[in-house]
């Protein structure tokens, strides 16, 4: 089987022209001086709190874990050229995924055009028929987007950049993006004399304007709030983090609530109006009078001060329609539809179990394809054909005959691999990158985004859930 795409190293063990200075730099570095360094890092973020709560694990007392993301100290490096041309490509596709949100919610041209196919949408879970006409500010459905993008190829060819999924819900990771900047910043600060790396700190400023930029018409000074599930959700830290970073209050849906028509939350010194409700709560449980009655995460009656144009909810309730693993695959027709542009950055070529010719293909060779279900996230409800057991792909084939909708597949794509400092050494490891756009008045984005790391050996899968770590981003600024 051939190598993957290196970032450091060309094929003749050449070092790339991005990472010349920092490999002459590790060089010099001592193992024992680098393995200190990971353990301050252990510490520091186990200190500061900075860990995602993981779904169906146990502690030995029968507890929920907390574990903290594993932080890898080697940056991934990306030259300017590189990050200019992906830039345009997230900013041309967060356009026309935004476009469409609003035509399926309004005039539905592309469906009358038979682009995407119209039960596709329709008749999706995704689609919230609730939405249907509500007028948005700016036109604008996902303000904050996680694109996640992979580096395909061989270590012989250029190695493409891939969009893989789109996030347009609650998308998260950004925390961990700001927070091994600031780690990297502490434990090696020669790096940052000897590179010109474009920040990132200014985030949480370029966040709160966009989330500002969308308030309800004729309001100067919105104020804005971060709607957390609670203390248990896996991305907790992320919540209470962001609020503060931005300087705005984190609540939860016991603090808010509707009077005359528009959202109040709670204080000490009674009750004070809300514009803008940043939330990292799923559409379900938003409204209980609206969507999941048993919902106690929401806040009820939210639903018609939102569709009376007097609360603004980032991202907007009827997102998930977009980034529909189903949906996916229109994606580049979509950015020819609304914008008459080809795209700049390509999907990973996807096949539809719902298709019968897809379908055949993809049980005829599922041992060679990643199966996903098109609603499944975090690395769940999925099958890496070339590390599944005969067994495994057999009872697989049977879940995907009984409900092919349910189903999308890809090829094994080689990710491009990184050095990481593991248990061995300093070692090849797969990664992705989820770069965070936003879009307000204007689409704008700081440079980078969260790569993650498949820290097991040969491992294709990143997701932090899954076992995967995280590296700091380095966009060059020359």
């Amino acid at each position: 089987m051939k190598s993957p795409f290196d970032e450091m190293q060309s094929p003749t063990r050449e070092v790339r022209e991005q990472y010349k200075v920092y490999e002459r730099w590790l060089d010099r570095q001592p193992r024992e001086l680098m393995q200190a360094r990971r353990d301050e890092a252990e510490m520091i973020f186990r200190r500061v709190g900075i860990t995602f709560a993981v779904y169906g694990a146990k502690d030995e007392d029968g507890s929920g874990t907390e574990r903290l993301i594993p932080f890898d100290l080697i940056p991934r490096v990306i030259p300017k050229g590189e990050w200019t041309a992906m830039e345009a490509g997230l900013r041309q596709r967060v356009t026309a995924l935004n476009r469409f949100l609003h035509d399926v919610y309004h005039d539905q041209e592309i469906l009358k055009a038979g682009v995407v196919p119209q039960e596709q949408v329709l008749r999706n879970s995704q689609f919230r028929p609730e939405m249907m006409g509500v007028d948005l500010p700016g036109k604008v459905y996902s303000h904050i987007a996680g694109i996640d993008i992979v580096r395909a190829g061989h270590a012989d060819g250029s190695g493409h950049y891939y969009v893989l999924e789109d996030n347009l819900r609650v998308p998260s990771g950004v925390s961990y993006m700001l927070e091994n900047r600031k780690m990297m910043m502490r434990l090696f600060p020669e790096l940052f004399s000897m590179h010109r790396i474009a920040p990132v700190a200014h985030y949480p400023d370029l966040l709160l304007e966009t989330l500002r930029a969308v308030a309800p018409a004729g309001i100067n000074e919105p104020t804005v709030v971060v709607l957390t599930p609670g203390m248990y959700n896996s991305a907790y830290f992320e919540h209470a983090f962001l609020a503060q970073q931005m300087g705005v209050e984190l609540v939860e849906g016991q603090d808010l609530v509707v009077q005359g028509g528009f959202v109040f939350m709670r204080t000490t010194q009674g009750p004070k109006r809300v514009d803008v409700i940043y939330r990292r709560v799923d559409d379900d449980f938003m409204d209980p009078k609206a969507f999941r009655a048993d919902s106690t995460l929401g806040c009820a009656g939210l639903l018609d001060v939102y569709r009376a144009g007097n609360i603004s909810l980032s991202n907007a309730i009827g997102t998930g329609i977009a980034d529909d693993k189903s949906i996916y695959p229109y994606v580049p027709k979509m950015i020819e539809f609304y914008l008459g542009e080809k795209p700049i950055l390509n999907n990973v070529p996807t096949y539809l179990c719902r298709e019968a010719d897809d379908l055949k293909y993809v049980l005829d060779h599922m041992g060679e394809l990643v199966v996903k279900e098109v609603h499944g996230a975090g690395g769940y409800g999925m099958l890496v054909g070339p590390a599944a057991t005969k067994a495994e792909i057999e009872t697989f084939k049977g879940v995907v005959k009984a409900n092919p909708t349910n189903y999308i597949a890809q090829p094994t794509l080689a990710l491009s691999t990184c050095p990481t400092f593991v248990e061995s050494g300093i070692a090849p490891r797969h990664i992705d990158l989820r770069p965070f756009v936003l879009s307000g008045k204007t689409v704008q984005m700081v440079p980078g985004g969260l790569t993650r790391v498949a820290l097991k050996e040969g491992s294709l899968v990143v997701n932090s859930s899954q076992g995967g770590g995280t590296k700091d981003t380095w966009v060059l600024e020359d």
